[in-house]
């Protein structure tokens, strides 16, 4: 994988946000692949289709394409807070290609892919409307809070400049794939418990460390009355999709 962007042709456009988005499109175009399947190349989508920027003709695996000159750090700007929101829930959510560029260098810095199964609703942050006076008034955006993905669902594609492998990135996509099995509207708790329990820093913990993220958890799911019953019957669900082992007397490890 090439991480400089191409240059040619790009003085007939005028405004430098131009430049960078035919750039980093047909950069994409040429160097994504799909890592759900073998395919190593994307296909464009039609000019204009929403939220979908990229189709694996071979999988039908769908992509969007996020690029920005600056790191991504806490949040991506995304749509309409309602659409996100409710294509989760329907689980129409599309792989999504987090691209950093070097405006200077001309070059892909950092890519992180997100697999489409990986987003619970508590990483939709909700934006304030649209002043009266804006062309949209009232119009409600969101961001995607990076923060509340797992790290496993956090690939990393591209670092300071490196390609990883494709192999390495088509196998930590693989790990989490099971995920996807869940229904949408059960997956949210399995995210944020993977998630709450990566903030532990542990590799092996006790059930009751887990119990200490209680609050948080029940923060993000206050409707739920029996936080501890459902963050034991998570951390079977995470065990049973290999994510986890039971190591007997209350303690777990993290396989990866």
């Amino acid at each position: 994988m090439q991480v400089a962007l191409p240059s040619g042709g790009l003085e007939s456009y005028r405004s430098n946000s131009q430049r960078a988005r035919i750039a980093t499109e047909a950069w994409a175009e040429h160097s994504l692949y799909c890592p759900n399947c073998d395919s190593l190349r994307l296909a464009p989508s039609p000019v204009n289709m929403p939220a979908i920027d990229f189709t694996c003709l071979k999988c039908d695996a769908l992509f969007q394409l996020k690029a920005q000159s600056r790191p991504f750090s806490r949040r991506i700007n995304d749509a309409a807070y309602s659409s996100m929101v409710q294509a989760i829930r329907e689980n129409r959510t599309p792989n999504l290609y987090a691209l950093h560029y070097d405006p200077a260098e001309w070059r892909v810095t950092n890519l992180t892919l997100i697999p489409n199964f990986a987003f619970p609703l508590s990483a939709i942050e909700k934006r304030k409307p649209l002043s009266s006076t804006a062309r949209r008034a009232g119009w409600v955006g969101c961001n995607i809070l990076l923060e509340a993905i797992p790290a496993d669902g956090r690939i990393a594609v591209i670092t300071n400049g490196v390609p990883a492998a494709v192999n390495h990135v088509r196998k930590r996509y693989a790990r989490v794939r099971p995920i996807q099995r869940l229904k949408a509207d059960q997956r949210g708790w399995t995210l944020d418990l993977l998630n709450a329990v990566r903030s532990l820093n542990k590799t092996e913990f006790s059930l009751s460390d887990v119990y200490t993220l209680e609050e948080k958890l029940t923060r993000l799911h206050p409707d739920n009355r029996h936080v501890r019953e459902k963050i034991r019957q998570q951390l079977q669900v995470l065990r049973d999709m290999g994510l986890l082992r039971f190591e007997g007397a209350g303690r777990y490890r993290l396989r990866f």
